[in-house]
């Protein structure tokens, strides 16, 4: 059997899982529960169906424990924040205020449930592409295998830096200037994370491209669709985030003035430095 069908069979399986689950709790965050973890069982899907086609499993074997380690991490950094506590995503329950039911119900099954869950779907799909277009492991797949173990570090220190923040702020009594984190990688970028994980699945896309390029074909094929929309949902929460966060804290507006939303830049300066 194709492994594509398997992988969409599963995702069926857990957007009607998400869905109920929605339902039943009037809990919508059973995405975010599922999110580190179904990319990781599709990418195995593509890994095996190498394996036992008799296909050079390198490739599929290095994506496949490149995602282990990215879900690994973001399982991790979800559960110590009280991700699978039964805690709702903040800004679900802000949109949910926002709607009628009606409305909330239908942004719940289209996006939040069935949007996502494509998503997730799709961002896994160069494995396909390399499971279609098997060759040796090359210098490319290692190179790119580094690059996106650089991001997964990256990451893993701003989840950090913003952990040991929020706890200072906590030990504090809920009060800690400016009020949100802006030292460390945070003085680089508002959200230095966000940037990490997208780049991780550019950095995955990439190693889909080297097994198609390889093979005869080239370096832009269908499955860039992924990253781009996952890029695109990132770009749009975040700007719905710190809407909330601007409306929170009156320093926010001058860090966005001054340091750039995602890629790490030297932060820029500030009005009170400018020359008169």
């Amino acid at each position: 059997m194709d492994p594509l069908v398997i992988v969409l069979m599963v995702a069926a399986a857990a957007s009607a899982f998400c869905w109920i689950a929605s339902l039943l709790t009037a809990d919508t965050s059973w995405v975010d529960r599922l999110w580190s973890v179904v990319p990781v069982v599709y990418v195995w899907i593509f890994a095996g169906a190498a394996i036992t086609t008799g296909q050079d499993p390198a490739r599929l074997l290095l994506m496949a424990v490149l995602v282990t380690a990215w879900g690994a991490r973001l399982t991790f950094n979800f559960a110590r924040k009280g991700g699978y506590t039964g805690m709702e995503d903040y800004r679900w329950a802000i949109l949910r205020e926002r709607m009628t039911p009606r409305q909330f119900q239908v942004f719940n099954l289209l996006f939040i449930v069935l949007y996502q869950n494509a998503l997730l779907v799709l961002i896994t799909l160069p494995a396909y592409i390399a499971w279609q277009h098997p060759s040796a492991l090359s210098g490319w797949d290692v190179a790119f295998g580094l690059l996106f173990a650089a991001f997964l570090v990256g990451e893993f220190i701003a989840d950090q830096q913003q952990w040991d923040f929020h706890q200072a702020k906590k030990r504090a009594g809920g009060t800690l200037e400016p009020g949100f984190v802006a030292t460390g990688l945070f003085a680089f970028s508002r959200h230095p994370n966000f940037f990490f994980e997208q780049a991780q699945w550019w950095t995955f896309y990439a190693i889909g491209a080297v097994a198609a390029a390889l093979t005869g074909g080239g370096w832009l094929n269908w499955t860039i669709i992924g990253p781009a929309l996952l890029t695109a949902l990132f770009i749009g929460s975040t700007i719905f985030t710190e809407s909330i966060s601007a409306s929170k804290y009156p320093a926010y507006a001058e860090y966005q003035r001054s340091t750039s939303m995602l890629v790490p830049l030297p932060r820029r300066r500030s009005r009170r430095q400018a020359p008169a």
